[in-house]
């Protein structure tokens, strides 16, 4: 058992510096993009193929990715909290020169 806990231990330590160098790198290339992004291989693939994800093709074959745009992507359709929804409700109605209920 101790030699499991041993190995899950080290397991997690390898995980962490994967991620930590991932985070160190500009340009991703497929597998790193897809594990940034923690999607399957084949999921980024159709979303490549859809046009759904920013990458780069610089000879045609092989994929990349810059890591800043793929924080950009993953950072879209942002969903206001209820408070944000009300500060911005309550802006606007200060603007139109009316008072907030």
């Amino acid at each position: 058992m101790e030699k499991n806990s041993l190995q899950d231990q080290l397991d997690r330590i390898e995980k962490l510096l994967n991620e930590q160098t991932l985070l160190k790198k500009q340009v991703l290339n497929f597998n790193e993009a897809a594990d940034y992004i923690d999607v399957s291989r084949s999921n980024l693939y159709k979303m490549t193929s859809d046009g759904r994800v920013p990458f780069y093709k610089p000879n045609g074959k092989k994929l990349y990715f810059n890591r800043l745009e793929l924080d950009k992507w993953l950072l879209r359709n942002k969903q206001e909290s209820e408070q944000e929804l009300d500060e911005l409700a309550d802006e606007y109605i200060n603007k139109k020169g009316r008072v907030a209920l």
